[in-house]
């Protein structure tokens, strides 16, 4: 029997995946060495407009290098958004450095610079703007924080590929960047993550402390603790045959944003902004219910209908390992609980849509009230 359930999300690998793939198994290059590695470093680079970039096993361990390589340690406080990933967050605590959550804007969802600026002190050594489900933050605002103070920006871009900031990539405005391949991200090699960078010294320490801490001009000599964060072969492999369609990607899920936000007018929903001079990559597309109590109804709804969704991320600072000096973070909070990521893949095809949207209108017809 056909399965007729939609999945939030499932990855394209109908290009050159498999013949990449085939390659590194003929040839006996499956680990972190082979052509593959340096091409996609290369190639992702090109595609974001980076001078330098490292790949990693995965967006994590990217965040992590990036604190890493400005750092970041014991003492120092890094601004974050409360309405992240836990990732951004446990990247900082990895470093011992204390995460400083803030809260978000209103219609775009991103890290708000008014909170971020009430929040430095004497401790702070960098903001961490998250590019959430692939609007982009204000990065002007955030710029002219950093450059007052002295700081550090340390983007994260892990749902941000494709995602401009008046016409530039981003992960190219701040000091440091973290993307993540995911198998659920708009470019994945299953796992996977890139470094990126205009400073060459960055990704050098990067790259140095990503390979166990191997001395450059030394065989087998360690002169750093380092990590073995390297990505393999075979998933720069994937990776670069997905780049080679990363447009294409982009493109697809923009056009199933503006359908869902077509079909769904006059419901009672709202969505994430597009700000001016930005182009919103859509890694997922979310709405807003009226009331929180409606959130988890509509999720059982269309889970009935066979139609997967995830609620928004909860706020990183209401979790029990975070919550030790609790603040309210009422933009944050409200957005959390009333959010709902909808299937958001390229791939989904305009009868799944209308299957998704009518669902909607559906429950809110007979069960939203």
């Amino acid at each position: 029997m056909t399965d007729t359930r939609i999945p939030i999300y499932q990855p394209d690998l109908s290009g050159n995946e498999k013949a990449y793939v085939n390659e590194c198994l003929d040839t006996s290059w499956i680990s972190s060495r082979g052509r593959f590695v340096k091409e996609f470093e290369d190639r992702f680079a090109g595609f974001v407009g980076a001078t330098h970039s490292a790949s990693v096993c995965n967006g994590t361990v990217a965040m992590h290098l990036c604190l890493m390589a400005l750092g970041i340690g014991p003492g120092d406080e890094v601004i974050v958004p409360t309405l992240t990933y836990v990732a951004s967050v446990n990247a900082i605590a990895y470093t011992g450095a204390t995460p400083v959550f803030v809260d978000s804007t209103r219609s775009t969802w991103q890290i708000d610079p008014d909170d971020v600026r009430r929040h430095v002190t004497p401790r702070t050594r960098a903001i961490m703007p998250v590019h959430l489900y692939g609007q982009a933050c204000d990065m002007d605002a955030l710029l002219a924080i950093a450059n007052e103070h002295r700081l550090f920006v340390v983007e994260d871009c892990a749902e941000a590929i494709g995602t401009t900031y008046k016409g530039r990539h981003v992960g190219t405005f701040g000091d440091i960047a973290g993307f993540s391949f995911f198998g659920n991200k708009t470019v994945t090699t299953g796992e996977g993550g890139m470094v990126v960078s205009n400073d060459k010294t960055l990704i050098e320490r990067a790259r140095h402390l990503k390979g166990q801490g191997l001395a450059a001009h030394r065989e087998y000599w360690h002169d750093v603790v380092g990590y073995n964060y390297r990505m393999t072969n075979i998933e720069a492999a994937i990776g670069l045959a997905q780049l080679e369609r990363a447009d294409e990607f982009i493109a697809a899920k923009r056009a199933l944003a503006a359908q869902y936000v077509d079909q769904l007018a006059g419901l009672p929903v709202e969505f994430q902004g597009e700000t001016a001079d930005t182009e919103h990559s859509w890694w997922m597309f979310s709405i807003l219910v009226e009331r929180p109590d409606q959130r988890d109804a509509l999720r059982a709804h269309l889970t009935q209908a066979g139609i997967e969704t995830r609620p928004l991320f909860y706020p990183v600072h209401t979790m029990p390992m975070y919550a030790h000096n609790y603040r309210k973070h009422r933009v944050a909070e409200e957005l959390a609980w009333r959010g709902i990521n909808l299937p958001s893949w390229p791939g989904l095809q305009p009868e799944q849509v209308r299957r998704i949207t009518s669902s909607i209108a559906a429950f809110y017809k007979t069960d939203g009230r």
